[in-house]
């Protein structure tokens, strides 16, 4: 259930804008899907640009780049509406292929050009979802793909219609290799495979992770399997508190790394990093960060090491897993492939990330690990004038880790009696973390900066970052030892910045707006409260939700099994004790968290008298992702803030 920190949104009109925070006329570039050419020379990244005055959705950009210089091209694509993914290198650094999909529709193609960005063909046209375009080490190219796809792949996406028989066809995704403008599938029917890895050998085969039937349902019990040829041999099954991802084969095809934890969506990659001698028939799996107070978010082969990205809240820490010299490097930044978790890109004998924290623009580095240069300045000049800083407290014997964020100024009639509102937004998940991404003019965290609120964002128990017992620590215990942390890290934060107890708001989507509804059935400190994407009765979401196979993880059993444990943790079952304003928003087609929570919290709050609103926005999945939308719901909240927040501020709530 993460959506990340923050649901994607966009800019306020300028009339809500406070002068310090007006957007300014430079536009942000964001770097994704870096691709180091095996020499380390040549970088291919998938740009966007932002426009803070723009109506449209930025559409990503092919660009090559040298090292260490960063010289640029740019790719032009034969089409306007062509959007650009998945860029691999050949083996012998002479081509770049990459997917290309034309807008609104189910055709896909794969293309590749040469190192110098010249002969531009096509090697598949298909219809249908093609993701994950990768070389094998003899110069083959393997793809996943989903024919005649109902819809784009992930439980993030909007849902298709449910009519007709219900589940009389489900999406399939499929390893195949790319020979003579076809598909040659490797990996049997019947399955949904998630990730691969190629591995080395005289045939293609590859490992990766996979389950039967609904793909967006069963990724919690996906097994790590070789495939080859259309056939399967399964590795290993996980236990059910623990999911697997991010499978990487070692150069030298004599064994596997994956990354398994308890993780709550597909994408979301974290926990322990485990690997498996492929050599010896039946081996299992060893940990290699036992006891590790870190997350582990990713893995790389770099110069003949495997390389763990991790977060160590609340720093990025890279480390060699392994009995060599020591390795390690730690960061105050972000350091990621353009994505919220950290991640290494190598190749040869240099790495990429891209840097960035809440003030400071992402930009590329390169280097040798931990001696990176900059390669671009294209964001310099941009910053925000906001003051972040992490703040730790002690909850239970556990150390929790959280981020204050400040305007460096405010409204005047912000300020009452010299102290501030604070609003605490809750990441989704639970198993994520709230990591130092840069604060985009269009999020809903700069919006309401801008309008003069401080914001916490805490970490509790049940995130990334403190290692997998804590990650495991809210497990059957959904939003008690959670609120617990979160109420002693604001108790912590008033004892040294001045924030108005009187004031407090709060807010999240996904599992945030889970916490929101619950939060505000078990206390009546914060006075206002905006839930997106939420969940308010857990027992009958398990029969709503498209994924619900991610709850007897979380649970330890099936709602059926055990009906109480999910009424332990659900809103509604508390439903009477609420008393604080509640602005509530869903999308429509939300697979996730389906609108008939909101809907069922609505309601309660509705019929027992409650200040509330709802909002289902048409067409949307787990999240705004349409502008108009993403617009109207930061308008909603913040004059619901306003209203309930900062009563003396009239002028502007009167204005919403």
């Amino acid at each position: 259930m993460s959506l990340k920190t923050l649901s994607p949104a966009f800019l306020l009109c300028a009339s809500l804008l406070t002068p310090a925070f007006a957007a300014s006329a430079a536009p942000l570039h964001l770097f994704n899907a870096p691709a180091l050419s095996p020499d380390g020379k040549l970088l291919a990244t998938l740009d966007t640009t932002e426009q803070p005055d723009s109506d449209t959705t930025p559409v990503p950009f092919l660009v090559l780049r040298s090292l260490p210089d960063g010289k640029t091209m740019t790719i032009l694509l034969p089409c306007k509406d062509c959007i650009p993914s998945s860029p691999s290198w050949s083996p012998d650094g002479t081509h770049l292929a990459f997917i290309v999909r034309q807008k609104n529709t189910q055709n896909r193609q794969i293309m590749r050009l040469t190192s110098t960005g010249k002969d531009l063909e096509t090697l598949l046209k298909f219809t249908g979802s093609l993701q994950d375009l990768r070389y094998g080490p003899d110069g083959g190219l393997a793809v996943l793909a989903i024919a005649d796809a109902r819809r784009d792949p992930g439980a993030l996406q909007a849902g298709a219609p449910e009519t007709g028989e219900i589940d009389a066809k489900e999406d399939e995704q499929r390893i195949a290799t790319v020979e003579k403008n076809a598909l040659h599938w490797q990996s049997p029917d019947g399955l949904y495979v998630y990730e691969y890895s190629w591995q080395k050998g005289t045939q293609p085969a590859f490992i990766g992770t996979a389950a039967k039937g609904n793909g967006d349902a069963h990724w919690w019990q996906a097994h790590l399997s070789r495939f080859s040829d259309g056939q399967e041999k399964i590795l290993y099954t996980h236990a059910l508190s623990q999911q697997i991802g991010l499978p990487l084969v070692a150069p030298d095809g004599k064994s596997v790394s994956f990354v398994a934890g308890l993780m709550s969506d597909f994408g979301f990659f974290g926990g322990d990093a485990l690997q498996i001698d492929l050599t010896t028939p039946g081996a299992a799996p060893v940990t290699l960060t036992r006891n590790s107070k870190s997350t582990v978010t990713g893995l790389s082969w770099c110069q003949g090491r495997l390389i763990a990205s991790a977060i160590a809240s609340p720093k990025t820490m890279l480390q060699a897993l392994d009995d060599k010299a020591p390795l390690m490097v730690s960061s105050d930044d972000l350091l990621s492939d353009g994505g919220g978790e950290p991640r290494l890109i190598c190749a040869g004998d240099q790495s990429v990330v891209i840097r960035q924290n809440f003030t400071k623009a992402p930009e590329i580095w390169a280097g040798r690990i931990g001696d990176w240069q900059q390669v671009t300045h294209l964001n310099e000049g941009l910053s925000v004038p906001v003051k972040a800083a992490s703040v730790s407290w002690t909850s239970d014997g556990f150390a929790v880790q959280g981020w204050h964020l400040a305007p460096v100024s405010r409204p005047t009639p912000m300020t009452h009696d010299g102290k501030v509102p604070m609003i605490t937004v809750i990441h989704g998940g639970p198993s994520s973390a709230v990591t130092p991404r840069f604060l985009r003019a269009n999020g809903d965290a700069a919006v309401l900066l801008k309008a003069g609120y401080d914001l916490f964002m805490p970490n509790p128990r049940g995130s990334y970052g403190q290692g997998e017992a804590f990650t495991m620590a809210n497990r059957r215990d959904f939003g008690y030892g959670d609120l617990r942390d979160i109420h002693r890290g604001i108790d912590a934060l008033e004892k040294t910045a001045p924030i108005d107890e009187t004031r407090l708001g709060i807010t999240g989507y996904s599992y945030g707006g889970y916490m929101t509804m619950w939060i505000v059935t078990q206390t009546n400190r914060f006075k206002a409260a905006a839930a997106g994407g939420g969940i308010a009765n857990w027992q009958s979401y398990y029969g709503q939700n498209g994924i619900d196979a991610w709850m007897p993880p979380f649970f330890g059993a099936t709602v059926y099994d055990d009906p109480a444990i999910y009424a332990h943790s659900s809103p509604i079952t508390f439903i009477k004790q609420v008393r604080t304003p509640t602005f509530i928003y869903v999308g429509a087609n939300d697979v996730e968290c389906p609108p008939a929570q909101s809907l069922e919290f609505y309601h309660a709050l509705r019929a027992l008298g409650i200040p509330t609103s709802l909002v289902i926005y048409p067409g949307e999945g787990h999240g705004m992702r349409g502008r108009d939308h993403a617009i109207d719901a930061q308008k909603r909240m913040l004059a619901w803030f306003d209203r309930y927040l900062n009563a003396r501020d009239t002028k502007r709530a009167t204005a919403n």
